[in-house]
């Protein structure tokens, strides 16, 4: 599948976790943006957004109409900056020297044990390849 036009929030599908966060972010956004599992994009997608299978296992991945990508918690930072009030003043501060240090750290965190967050499923633990669509 294509990305759409626009910013697109670029994430795990076939984690519980990652998929809530991920509608939870986007109901509240301001610009048209879409939030698509990397599954749903396949190899094809994932390449016109400049991404590898690999990119997006290993995080989630916020690309802007220009082609820039952020990967990790400054995804997670752009995606809430692409909301109003107070969503958006969060990621602006998470994108800041020391809260980006902080926020970084916790990604990571949330990343090595997000198989034991709600709505986790097998496929959150990390080591585990998930299949890639259209590669084969």
């Amino acid at each position: 599948m294509p990305p759409p036009e626009g910013p697109v929030l670029v994430y795990d599908g076939d984690c519980g976790f990652c998929t809530s966060v991920a509608a939870g972010i986007s109901r509240h956004w301001r610009v048209p943006a879409a939030a698509m599992a990397w599954q749903d994009l396949g190899a094809g997608g994932l390449a016109e957004l400049g991404l590898t299978p690999e990119d997006a296992q290993q995080a989630a991945w916020w690309v802007d109409p220009d082609g820039r990508r952020f990967r990790g918690h400054l995804a997670v930072a752009e995606a809430l900056m692409a909301a109003g009030g107070w969503r958006r003043m969060v990621g602006a501060v998470l994108m800041v020297p020391p809260v980006s240090w902080a926020a970084a750290l916790g990604y990571r965190l949330v990343v090595r044990y997000r198989y034991r967050l709600p709505g986790s499923t097998d496929a959150c633990r990390t080591g585990e390849p998930p299949s890639v669509p259209g590669s084969g």
